[in-house]
């Protein structure tokens, strides 16, 4: 019961990282129809900002999170403006193809001033937690305790702020959205920035635990995509469903089958999944 009750929390901490980057994904594509393969990219950077910032600036852990989801929100909302805007009315797959340019310029980038090698990030608070026979890292109880905060923060701006109305209506039906008076030009670069934050937030969450590399953000993409078409594409629930059914196939699939083969055994449940459902498991809509 131990063991089942410490990779429940293993679970947990890496459900409440894939939620958090396919909640911001999912928010792009339920507002803008834009599936945006930079997503990953994004999530990516986030981490190397919170390195940057611990390691360059000198400042707390907190903050160099803050400054993370800062620089990504911005940068996505940027990104929103110069590349996907000026390619709303164009073929579907040319923002796609854009999104992935976006995606390996990036990885470039990263590579370019902070090299190829794997970066490791000091936990904020060293030492386990025993609760009731079952260890976990602080870490990781930060990261399950803060995914829920943000992830309840969003379903309140969502739900009773009139910005996340405006979001919530531009999602419904854009035109009608814009025959109301919504500057949908403003809701969509904000729904980028939210996007942003949200990945920032998640890498900087799961950097003390997990190597930041490059090539983490491809990883992450496969992994998002395949949580919002499970989900429904554009749900918010969903998104937060998926996750946490893709979190705890492959933490427990892998320790009870096969570690090798935790990221085959969370396909295998999509696959199984879509098959019986294909529509994912929830309705689309934010």
């Amino acid at each position: 019961m131990t063991t089942f009750l410490q990779q429940l929390f293993n679970a947990l901490a890496l459900g409440g990282v894939y939620a958090l980057v396919a909640l911001g994904l999912t928010l792009v594509y339920g507002v803008m129809r834009v599936p945006n393969f930079a997503h990953g990219g994004l999530y990516m950077l986030g981490a190397y900002l919170t390195y940057a910032s611990l390691t360059a600036l000198g400042i707390g852990y907190v903050p160099s999170l803050i400054v993370a989801a800062i620089g990504v929100a911005l940068l996505a909302a940027l990104m929103e403006r110069v590349i996907f805007y000026p390619l709303r009315n164009a073929p579907h797959v040319s923002p796609m193809i854009a999104a992935i340019g976006v995606l390996f310029f990036l990885e470039a980038a990263v590579q370019l001033i902070w090299g190829p090698d794997f970066k490791q990030i000091a936990e904020p608070v060293s030492g386990i937690v025993n609760l009731g026979g079952v260890i976990i890292t602080w870490q990781r109880l930060i990261v399950i305790i803060a995914s829920v905060i943000v992830m309840v923060g969003l379903n309140f701006f969502l739900k009773r702020t009139l910005t996340g109305a405006t979001i919530e209506a531009m999602s419904q039906n854009r035109e009608g959205a814009r025959l109301v008076g919504i500057n949908t030009n403003r809701v969509g670069a904000m729904t980028f920035a939210i996007s942003g934050a949200l990945a920032a937030v998640a890498a900087a969450l799961i950097a003390p635990i997990n190597a930041v590399a490059p090539s983490m953000g491809e990883v992450m993409n496969l992994k998002v995509f395949a949580i919002i078409i499970l989900g429904g594409m554009g749900s918010v629930p969903g998104a937060i469903v998926g996750a946490f059914l893709l979190s705890f196939s492959e933490v427990f699939g892998g320790y009870y089958i096969n570690l090798d083969f935790a990221d085959v055994i969370g396909f295998a449940m999509l696959v199984l999944v879509l098959a019986l459902r294909p529509q994912g498991l929830f309705k689309r809509g934010v």
